[in-house]
């Protein structure tokens, strides 16, 4: 029996705004320390959107949204926060779930402005 098989490309399964938040919380959470795999999500999201359009709403070009978001590239935390926004999407920082919690920081005398 032949078995025939077909590339997967997650851009074919991002339809909708939760899709591609889901895909890519669950690409940060999957990357621990390795920003090449966020920014690899980043590509495979701007290829299910409206690549051109994408670039034109996050003030770049479309040859240099490729270049960002290609394997060779190397965007900056600007351009990361531009796409994201252009995305429709807002970046966040928390502590993890299982982190100590911020009254350790005042603890050992660091304390917030």
């Amino acid at each position: 029996m032949n078995v025939k098989t077909k590339r997967w490309d997650s851009a074919e399964h991002l339809k909708t705004q939760e899709d591609v938040q889901l895909y890519l919380e669950a690409c940060i959470e999957e990357a621990g320390d390795d920003p090449a795999f966020i920014v690899h999500a980043l590509s495979v999201v701007a290829r299910a959107q409206n690549m051109s359009q994408l670039a034109r709403d996050a003030g770049l070009t479309r040859e240099g949204l490729y270049k960002a978001l290609s394997p060779e590239g190397n965007p900056t935390f600007a351009t990361v926060a531009k796409v994201a926004k252009a995305l429709g999407l807002q970046l966040t920082i928390q502590a993890p779930a299982n982190s100590p919690s911020n009254n350790q920081l005042h603890a050992s005398g660091i304390t917030g402005a």
